[in-house]
């Protein structure tokens, strides 16, 4: 499947559809790390606990590219990863991008590494009503159906969805740059950030094929619904996961 047919998600009306909604997530922690980075490792670590620990937290790593100079390409990491890093800078404006920093719940962010900021960062979210829109999944033999209802308040703020096949685990071998001689496990490693469509509050349906869960070594799968757009990232709105995660 080519990546114009993964991201031509058909748009469809959500009546009549049998919906199984997700298990609630409190908190998305998006992490954004790279294998060239010597700080990394203790951020990657945190998140495999994180996710072992709270399956009300929604955690993923996006490999970042820019530390590929450094003398090791990062066999993992996505330039549209790095882009959405920035992006949130800028939708925060203090234009911050470093590794290992967590996003949280798309407005606050952290050192990836250190537990107690990355919950912090959380309590900003949820005082603006973070993953307050629920998200059903329904998962065929063809296609995964995301369904989203009615806004029961306006939208502040046109919204996104977005899937995202994901890796449960991977370890590599690091053979060169800061981290030579280490294998480093990565959790929930996103494998494309594939935007669905925009949602302005009405009830919708977006189809995904099913494939589309297993691109590039994916074993399972997150829905983000987030306030704004690729350019501008902000709060998350809702959230679901596939299975396993």
């Amino acid at each position: 499947m080519t990546r114009r047919a993964f991201i031509a998600a058909v748009l469809v009306g959500a009546a009549g559809l049998a919906e199984a909604r997700a298990e609630p997530i409190s908190t998305v922690v998006e992490l954004f790390t790279s294998q060239g980075c010597s700080s990394c490792p203790p951020a990657d670590k945190l998140i495999a606990e994180i996710v072992a620990s709270d399956p009300a937290v929604l955690a993923i790593s996006l490999p970042v590219d820019y530390w590929d100079y450094v003398g090791w390409k990062d066999t993992l990491a996505d330039k549209s990863f790095t882009a959405r890093q920035k992006a949130y800078g800028e939708s925060r404006g203090d234009r911050q991008v470093y590794t290992p920093q967590a996003v949280v719940d798309g407005v606050g962010h952290a050192v990836g590494s250190d537990k107690a900021a990355i919950f912090a960062a959380a309590k900003d979210g949820h005082s603006r009503a973070a993953l307050s829109v629920p998200v059903s999944v329904e998962a065929g033999a063809g296609t995964i159906t995301v369904s989203l209802p009615e806004a029961k308040a306006s939208l502040r703020k046109p919204a996104s969805v977005y899937f995202v096949p994901v890796m449960r685990r991977v370890e590599v071998a690091i053979g060169k740059g800061e981290n030579k001689g280490k294998t480093i496990a990565y959790t929930n490693v996103a494998r494309e950030m594939a935007h669905l469509g925009a949602w302005d509050g009405s009830p919708r349906a977006f189809q995904v094929p099913a494939s589309a869960a297993r691109m590039r070594g994916a074993d399972s799968w997150v829905v983000l619904v987030q306030e704004g757009t690729p350019e501008r990232p902000g709060l998350i709105l809702g959230a679901a996961k596939g299975p396993g995660l």
